[in-house]
């Protein structure tokens, strides 16, 4: 089975072609003319938007998702903003950690909201992936990308930079909510 990863982020088509590496659906970049206005106020309807807009655009089945990295302490910021907090990945992560500087709670979590729709942009299904964990006070480690050199996952004790590629997509947000659509798609 082909489905269309709606992105343009060479890293997270990465990321879920190895989560999904022992299935058999291939995952592929939208066509030409991917374009979405990602005006949702919530992670889910950010996916929705990019799903359908691949959809539209492949006229193929299509799974998108939307994630961001929330931070207690912020109010939940940078939410669905996470990508557009500043303009650079480590402008980025420097904005976020000058931010967080006054407080003492830097409890966080990484959200993902995947959405799959048939090649008419109809909802098939749709689940939602949480990774807990905080904000470390510096950046450590060389793997990932975005957030992941300043964010300590809960469950391991190391940024998601310090893991693997393996311990990173068996405990992250992204593999969470693929794992559940993929459920739905594998016998």
């Amino acid at each position: 089975m082909k489905i269309v990863f709606a992105t343009g982020n060479p890293h997270k088509l990465k990321e879920i072609k190895e989560i999904a590496g022992d299935t058999d659906i291939e995952f592929v970049l939208p066509a030409e003319g991917f374009n979405p206005v990602e005006n949702g106020d919530t992670f889910e309807e950010n996916s929705l938007i990019k799903a359908k807009e691949a959809a539209r655009v492949s006229k193929m089945i299509s799974l998108a998702d939307d994630t961001g990295l929330c931070v207690e302490s912020l109010g939940g910021a940078p939410g669905i903003h996470s990508a557009r907090y500043a303009d650079t990945g480590q402008a980025r992560i420097d904005k976020l950690l000058k931010e967080l500087e006054p407080y003492e709670n830097r409890n966080a979590e990484f959200v993902c909201a995947m959405t799959l729709v048939d090649e008419n942009g109809n909802l098939l299904h749709s689940a939602t992936g949480i990774c807990k964990g905080k904000i470390a006070k510096k950046q450590s480690g060389n793997g990932g990308f975005g957030y992941d050199p300043i964010f300590i996952v809960e469950e391991k004790n190391k940024t998601m930079a310090e893991l693997s590629n393996i311990e990173k997509n068996e405990i992250s947000h992204r593999g969470r909510a693929l794992r559940k659509i993929l459920a739905l798609l594998t016998p």
